[in-house]
């Protein structure tokens, strides 16, 4: 690991307990130093604890017990302004912008090793391992669709749906949205915080929902597939 300090961040340290939620982001930038240059500037006002890099190195930028300027207005089941209460990880990744590509093995590998450790060290819960579109769906859609939860549940990081993946197919073109308001309550239960008063932040929601939990097909409609994935999560928090 090499060091490339940030000035942005808070300077009050604080208690090692504060620190409940890891926080996965993609830069949305072309490349790494353009990524680094906007992490490292004091006028961009934005940083983060460590940051990947496209071939896999990896890079810390904000000391733990600060507070890095990662998450922004954000919030996730009784939590609001993520950042006081979070490790945030940038992987270099181009985002949905400049040619969205999947993250590389050794991106993914570095990703696994520093998150273990985090983990390990703060005691943090599978439930608040995360990704920037969780707690600011509105705002939000980094990590992306092609992030590898699944995988990374399977190395004992974050949490992944338990329903069969061949019946969940079968459900995938019907529609449900006669139980939307049972979906909400799933979603809630989960820890997603949204005001649902309008359809436009309602698709923004499920967009976000099926890019980490059926990233497949994310198109913001409610079909049955979806429904089941929200129902079996809030048996595995």
């Amino acid at each position: 690991m090499t060091l490339n300090y940030s000035p942005n961040f808070d300077l009050k340290k604080r208690d090692k307990k504060k620190i409940r939620y890891l926080i996965y982001h993609y830069t949305g930038m072309k490349n790494d130093k353009s990524a680094i240059e906007k992490l490292t500037n004091f006028n961009s006002n934005v940083s983060c604890h460590y940051y990947i890099t496209k071939s896999g190195k990896l890079i810390q930028m904000v000391p733990d017990l600060y507070v890095a300027w990662h998450a922004g207005e954000s919030y996730w089941d009784n939590d609001k302004s993520i950042n006081y209460k979070s490790i945030g990880i940038e992987i270099s990744n181009p985002g949905h912008g400049n040619g969205y590509r999947n993250f590389s093995d050794n991106q993914i590998k570095c990703l696994i090793r520093i998150s273990k450790l985090i983990i390990k060290k703060y005691n943090i819960d599978k439930n608040k391992i995360l990704g920037h579109s969780d707690i600011a769906p509105l705002r939000k859609i980094d990590p992306g669709e092609k992030f590898p939860w699944k995988f990374l549940n399977k190395k004992k990081i974050g949490i992944w749906h338990n329903v069969n993946s061949k019946k969940l197919k079968s459900l995938r073109k019907k529609n449900s949205e006669e139980n939307l308001s049972e979906f909400i309550n799933y979603l809630k239960k989960v820890g997603y915080i949204i005001d649902y008063s309008n359809l436009k932040e309602l698709k923004k929601i499920i967009k976000v929902f099926q890019m980490r939990f059926r990233p497949e097909l994310v198109n913001g409609k409610l079909d049955l597939e979806c429904f089941n994935i929200a129902k079996s999560l809030n048996n595995i928090k």
